[in-house]
Parts: structure tokens; sequence; C-alpha cells
């Protein structure tokens, strides 16, 4: 039996906040200490530019998230971590796939479509406008990503399953002009994995300004817990743990025997104020051995770099002769 390759991106668009956490980090590093998979995770910094981040941030975060998950215990030896833009690679190819990928597979994209739609709501004349081409097609420089590597398993959230579909729609079509050269993907949406919501109430996201940074410090992460939003009800009063963020949040982390506790603190009438307090309590204690590696990491980014480094090295030692029998599929061969 072939043993399935995994591959996971993050952009680095952001600080890692607690949803990241719980959502993608947490099973991502679980799944790098499994002998029985192969994995790939790396640092879509090349995605980032699409979105016309500052220089300065799109850096930070990238410090930011490779830091986060080297703390958190990604194994490194099992998997192989990198950065997207040291596989010259994977641009290479994503021209070759753009020269087979049809203009009305891009149009479906939905965020293009989004785009447009949005236009078209504003009264813009123009539903292009504002729509640049690392936008309208970035789903082929996904798709590089996904296919350099030969890549069988790409877990992703329900928003992102059609970037996967559309990897295998150009996969397809090139193997079928070409001669078989790809393997065709699948996306893995696991159905149980946590989905927090943020101070406000509506899901955790950095474009609703609601995240908890991961390895904010003490002071910040109680500050940031207690604002959490809450209903009315008066301490005494029974509570329900249904829709509750407090409740999730600490579900996210804890045991089960600890969420019954918890669960029996509600139906008790526990005062918001407590339990926003023990929620801190509970979550630092969790977060800070990782925390102090964290602060060490960002300290001396020499080591961050070396891993990545590594990680690149490794890649390459695939894709590059990878890419050479996909340019000779295509025609772009050496002469003598």
């Amino acid at each position: 039996m072939t043993q399935d390759i995994y591959l996971t991106g993050i952009t680095t668009t952001g600080t890692p906040h607690i949803g990241n956490y719980v959502g993608a980090i947490r099973p991502g590093i679980a799944a790098s200490k499994d002998p029985s998979k192969q994995n790939y995770y790396f640092l879509a910094d090349m995605h980032a530019l699409a979105k016309a981040e500052d220089p300065e941030k799109i850096a930070r975060s990238t410090l930011e998230i490779a830091a986060s998950w080297l703390a958190l215990g990604l194994d490194t030896s099992n998997a192989v971590f990198y950065r997207q833009s040291d596989i010259p690679e994977i641009p290479q190819l994503t021209w070759i796939l753009t020269c087979m990928t049809a203009k009305g597979l891009m149009n479906r994209a939905h965020s293009y479509k989004a785009a447009v739609q949005a236009n078209e709501e504003n009264g813009s004349s123009d539903p292009d406008k504002g729509v640049t081409m690392a936008l309208y097609s970035y789903p082929i420089l996904m798709a590089a990503d996904i296919l350099m590597f030969k890549s069988t398993k790409v877990p992703v959230g329900r928003d992102q399953k059609q970037h996967v579909e559309m990897a295998r729609d150009i996969a397809g079509r090139f193997n079928h002009h070409y001669g078989e050269t790809f393997v065709l993907p699948e996306a893995e949406i696991d159905g149980n994995t946590a989905t927090l919501a943020g101070l406000d109430g509506r899901k955790m996201s950095k474009s609703y300004n609601n995240t908890i940074p991961l390895f904010a410090d003490e002071k910040r992460l109680r500050k940031l817990i207690m604002k959490i939003k809450t209903n009315s009800l008066e301490p005494g009063e029974p509570k329900d743990t249904e829709g509750s963020t407090l409740f999730d949040i600490y579900k996210a982390f804890a045991s089960n025997s600890e969420v019954s506790e918890v669960e029996q603190l509600y139906a008790n009438g526990i005062a918001w104020g407590e339990m926003k307090q023990k929620l801190f309590e509970y979550v630092n204690e969790h977060i800070k051995p990782a925390r102090e590696e964290y602060q060490r990491l960002i300290d001396d980014p020499t080591v961050i770099e070396q891993e990545l480094k590594k990680g690149a090295e490794r890649a390459r030692e695939f894709s590059v002769p990878y890419l050479e029998q996909i340019r000779h599929a295509v025609g772009i061969r050496k002469l003598g």
C-alpha cells in the first residue's frame, strides 16, 4: 500500500491565535509525530504577496508562525517544514500549470466571484475593479504547491475544498495532454476540528479583529479573555454551555472530565467573571511552556532560519528532479 502524502500550507499574513492552534496547528503537530504519515508543512509567503500586505508584516508573520509551530513541538525530523519561496521549482511549475489552465475554471473561483459580486453591489461599472492577477490566478499557485510533492491528502477547511478540486482538474488536464505525470490529490476535511468564536462571538478571525493571540503574555491574555462577550445572566442563575464562547474555548483545551466539571459549574450558575478567570488560568498554564520556547526562538531567529533551510533542502531533493521530469514532458529539454 502506497503511503499517503499530506501537505499543509500556512499563509504568512498575521499572528497565530488560539483558533489557529486548536483548528490547524495542534492536529498538524500531532500528525508530524506519526511515522506512518509523510507530511509537508510550508509557510506560504508567496501567497501572502497576493494580499498586498505590508512587507514588514509579512516578514514578521513568517517569523511568528514558524516560531509557533516549532515551539509547540513540530517534529522536523519526521516532517518537511519549509518556506514556499525557498523552492524555486514551485513558481516554475506554476507557469507550466498556468499554460494548461482554462480561464473558465479561474472564473469560478470563490474568491474571484466574491470580488466581482462586491463590485456589482457597490455599483462599480467595472466588475474587475481592484482584482489583481494574483487574486485571480492564485488557485494555480496553490495547485503547484500541492502537485509539486505528489500530495495525496490536503487537510483543509470546507471553504478551501474548491482549491483542491481545482488542483485535481488542472492535474487531470495536464495528464490527459502530456501523459500520467501528476497524482490527483484529495481534500481531507475533519468535521471534528474545533472552530472557536472570538471576543465578539463571531468566528475568531484576523479580519474581524477579535482574536486572542496564541502567545500573548499573561497580562494581555487575561485582559483579552475578560473582554469576551457574554449574556446578562446573574451569578447563581443556571447558564447554558451551548453558544458560550468561554465554554467552547475551555472545551478545546481541557480533558473530558474537566469539561464535565465546568458543565456542572454552568448548571450551578457560575459568575461570568469567575468563569473568565478560570479560563485564563487554564489556557495560560497550557500555553506557558511553549510560550517560553516561542520567545526564545523569536529572540534568536537564526535557529528558525536553519530549520527552514534544512526543510528546503529536503523538499528540493524531490522537487528538482520532479520538475525536470515535468519540463521534459512539456518539451523543455536539454538539446544534447
